[in-house]
């Protein structure tokens, strides 16, 4: 990933324009390379990370909610004072390159600390307990001794927070970005700069991206409901909700649905707030919950799982958008 942003950073000041096919075709492919990369590098982190107590899964889950809060900051800032593009651009990749050479740095240097060190041999250093355990737990860890977690048990296991997991971010990313994005405030024929030019970045991509690192911040402190509640995934499937009254602000263009019923720019801004708010409470208990309820010799395992359905639900959501972005 790192070489890939290097290369892209150089290619922000090289002249294009005369080979502009090839230079879309080599961006396809690095944005492929980065998307594979990414998603791998992802699912990797929830492994280590479930080896660890609850609290870190929490945090690296906060720390993609801060990151997104950082990036609006940014977008905002380049928006107020930036008069050159090609200058954003690099500057913008330069802080990836830089953040991505701190990210090797510090993971090259966790496996070496005391406390870290313990979490990460902790299965390898138990003790046999075979005997003690059902034949069921006997294959789960022989399993996981091979580094081929057994999907089937792990899924039997985790499969109503695996569902909450997907429906969370499958419903959060049919609105976000696209329909919320799409959202213009109902002043804007005024041509104000608010209206006109910091709508948008600051009601969809600030508001929501705070409130998901909000939401996610919360379960520090309050984990509730639990993992075997049912009140969790009726919260979830509620969340559907938010598409209709998405659709019903001011959202242009209308290809079918003419009727805005929230003829005011405080709905959207309350509307993204919560969704906001319970993709990052919600999508974090699920997620954490995950590799607590299985045994921790599937910790690893069920992280990974976990992982994978956080993608699904962002890649399924994103087909979708397109979808819905046609009503």
């Amino acid at each position: 990933m790192l070489l890939i942003f290097i290369f892209i950073t150089i290619l922000v000041k090289v002249d294009t324009s005369f080979w502009t096919t090839e230079f879309f075709a080599l961006t396809l492919i690095c944005v492929a390379i980065l998307s594979g990369a990414s998603n791998i590098l992802m699912a990797s982190v929830f492994g280590v990370t479930g080896r660890f107590p609850m609290k870190h899964s929490q945090s690296l889950i906060s720390g993609q909610a801060m990151g997104g809060t950082v990036s609006a900051l940014a977008a905002i800032l380049d928006l107020s004072i930036a008069s050159n593009v090609t200058d954003s651009a690099l500057a913008y990749f330069l802080t990836a390159d830089i953040f991505l050479l701190l990210c090797i740095g510090v993971y090259l240097i966790l496996p070496r600390m005391e406390y870290a060190s313990y979490y990460l041999n902790l299965i390898e250093a138990r003790p046999d307990s075979s005997d003690d355990e059902g034949s069921e737990e006997k294959v789960d860890t022989s399993s996981s001794k091979t580094n081929s977690p057994p999907i089937l048990p792990i899924l039997k296991r985790v499969k109503v927070l695996a569902a909450c997991l997907f429906y969370t971010f499958f419903i959060s990313i049919i609105i976000f970005p696209t329909i919320a994005a799409s959202i213009e405030s109902v002043d804007k024929s005024s041509g104000s700069v608010w209206t006109n030019k910091f709508f948008t970045p600051i009601t969809c991509f600030l508001v929501y991206n705070f409130a998901d690192w909000s939401g996610r911040q919360i379960t520090t402190w309050i984990q509730s409901p639990g993992p075997n509640s049912k009140i969790l995934p009726t919260l979830v499937f509620l969340r559907t909700l938010f598409i209709p009254l998405f659709m019903f602000c001011n959202y242009q263009p209308r290809k079918h649905i003419y009727l805005v019923i929230f003829q005011s720019d405080v709905y959207p801004i309350i509307f993204i707030t919560l969704m906001g708010l319970s993709n990052g409470y919600l999508g974090t208990l699920s997620m954490v919950y995950g590799p607590k309820v299985v045994p921790k010799e599937l910790s690893e395992g069920t992280a990974i799982v976990m992982s994978f359905f956080l993608g699904l639900g962002l890649a399924i959501g994103a087909a979708f958008s397109s979808l819905v972005h046609l009503i």
